[in-house]
């Protein structure tokens, strides 16, 4: 490892545990009155239904550390039990809402790459199709949940198309002004040597954009995962967002908060996958 590396990896360990130490001192136990003192009835039955214990002397009924640690150990202990509709592992529910981003994300690609192409290579498409870009890429994704709903009368692939609506704009984008960019003098070397237009586009222009077309798909990525856990909390049934919905209806603080920490956890990674693959095509002099 690299001495940066190591000094990061160090600043890093520092801040969490930082972080951790102002969590735990927040939600520790006091020596102050008791936590019901002073509350109404309304109150001191809200408190019970949020599994607190008005006659405890905590500080708050923010969940400690350690509780939250009891929830990470209860949830991966079994991730894949399936016991009803309401109570699915945490990996069954993960494996819900990556089919959903996977499939959106990929007829995204089908749609985005291929257009992206044509209108970074015609100036023509540009400046016809740019207008209908404009206007529908700064519409929210939950904004078309309704018309899905209604059109498709499916949950499941009403998700998935809000995935793929929110997932073909940054990729279009990018993959347009990765083509339009791309050296004249190379263009002009393909055009010299008779090169036909698809050999070009494929051994040219394609290695030239990739990574500017990575990039959009890293952008479109992210924001797809962001995307899915709003969709699953609107439609329901399964998946990480719909577990983060259940988990508040049953007043799991715990579990909302490890949902919260695996949500983060699974984006990093997936960013983390497409930097490679960025890395992977990117052409150093």
């Amino acid at each position: 490892m690299r001495p940066l590396d190591l000094k990061a990896a160090l600043v890093t360990a520092v801040v969490l545990l930082l972080l951790l130490g102002a969590w735990h001192v927040a939600t520790r136990q006091g020596h102050g009155p008791a936590a019901g003192a002073g509350m109404t009835a309304e109150q001191l039955e809200y408190a019970k239904m949020m599994g607190q214990d008005p006659g405890s002397r905590k500080t708050t009924g923010f969940p400690s550390p350690s509780q939250v640690a009891g929830a990470f150990a209860r949830q991966l202990a079994d991730p894949f039990h399936d016991n009803g509709p309401n109570d699915k592992g945490i990996a069954i529910q993960l494996a819900h809402s990556l089919g959903r981003v996977g499939l959106g994300f990929l007829l995204a690609c089908l749609v985005a790459v291929p257009l992206g192409f044509a209108i970074g290579m015609s100036p023509l498409l540009h400046k016809a199709l740019d207008p209908f870009i404009q206007l529908l890429k700064p519409i929210s994704p939950l904004a078309w949940m309704p018309l899905a709903l209604y059109t498709i009368k499916d949950s499941s692939v009403s998700g998935v198309f809000v995935i793929f609506i929110c997932s073909v704009w940054p990729m279009l984008i990018n993959t347009a002004f990765g083509v339009a960019s791309v050296k004249r003098e190379w263009l002009n070397v393909a055009l010299t040597l008779e090169v036909r237009p698809l050999r070009k586009a494929l051994r040219v222009i394609l290695p030239a954009a990739a990574p500017t077309i990575l990039t959009g798909m890293r952008i479109s990525m992210g924001i797809a995962w962001l995307v899915i856990v709003a969709a699953e909390m609107l439609v329901g049934g399964t998946g990480i967002g719909y577990f983060v919905w259940n988990e508040w209806n049953n007043l799991s603080l715990t579990n909302v908060i490890f949902a919260i920490v695996v949500i983060g956890v699974v984006g990093m990674l997936l960013d983390l996958a497409f930097a490679q693959l960025q890395r992977l095509v990117t052409y150093v002099e």
